[in-house]
């Protein structure tokens, strides 16, 4: 059972209270962070609680045992603390959210509600709405390596070692047509086949990058669709850089980045559907050979 301090459980028993709720963030670089939904700036554990950040949060919601609760925060990106380039460069990712209630006449009187991690971000426009997750959530996150047949690395990490820098996976070129804020087409580049760019990412000459959902091909143009519309939808004659995506199978790996030998699946593992079914004289994948091509 929660323990209430005596003075906040006097003041919630009064009949007349003069609560507000205060959110401290900590990010991954340290950076600490307040905001309050009060209408005048709070200050207390050596952070200073913004006003009129237009931040609100939902209910958030606990549920017993091991299951993930959590709530979601909603916002303007109109603050030195929330912006885009922050968002995007993703020094919000999994950061820690302290939810406070508050007395605003006297901040001693206070009490820690909920601690969470932030999770999924929504742009729309200027706003934003951000995931809050319970603190359970880190049980339920994968531990060490996975044994799957597709694999585990992202396209030019570390572990990957592909160059997306070469000109191999990276193109510039000029938007041709616009039908719509989520898709475009230029003109078609030697080397490059339909398909290269999906998963990829679409970088804007404003510094913005989208993430590409599709990349097909229609006469001598390629056409890019996007997962999500740009701030500042394409238009035609703007200038972007693509840079290729990876579906993580192996036949991409060694075929078009030729770096099967940095391949961090497991192709040649059986499936489920491998293990249940049984030999069949003349079926492929029963002489013992290699499951993948």
């Amino acid at each position: 059972m929660r323990s209430i301090p005596s003075a906040l459980a006097a003041e919630l028993a009064s009949g007349a209270t003069t609560l507000c709720r205060c959110w401290k963030a900590i990010r991954s670089d340290s950076s600490r962070f307040g905001f309050t939904d009060h209408d005048r700036d709070l200050t207390f554990d050596s952070v200073t609680f913004r006003a009129a950040t237009g931040l609100e949060a939902s209910e958030a919601e606990a549920l017993l045992g091991m299951a993930i609760g959590g709530g979601e925060v909603s916002g303007a990106l109109s603050t030195e603390a929330l912006t885009d380039k922050d968002i995007e460069a993703g020094l919000w990712d999994g950061a820690t959210i302290e939810t406070w209630l508050v007395d605003w006449r006297d901040v001693s009187r206070r009490m820690l509600l909920d601690a969470g991690q932030i999770g999924e971000i929504r742009r729309q426009g200027e706003a934003f709405t951000a995931e809050v997750r319970s603190l359970a959530q880190g049980l339920d996150q994968v531990q060490g390596r996975r044994y799957s047949a597709i694999c585990d690395a992202e396209l030019g990490d570390g572990r990957c070692g592909v160059s997306l820098s070469s000109a191999a996976n990276r193109l510039t070129a000029s938007v041709a047509s616009a039908p719509d804020a989520t898709s475009f087409s230029f003109l078609a580049a030697a080397g490059f086949d339909p398909g290269a760019f999906a998963g990829g990412t679409a970088r804007f000459s404003d510094g913005e990058t989208a993430a590409i959902m599709g990349h097909t091909r229609a006469g001598s143009l390629d056409v890019i669709t996007l997962w999500a519309p740009p701030r500042h939808a394409p238009a035609p004659g703007d200038a972007l850089v693509l840079t290729a995506g990876c579906d993580k199978r192996f036949p991409t790996c060694r075929d078009r980045f030729a770096n099967a030998a940095n391949f961090r699946g497991f192709p040649h593992i059986p499936g489920n559907d491998y293990l249940m079914g049984y030999a069949r004289q003349g079926e492929p994948g029963q002489d013992g050979g290699a499951i993948q091509p």
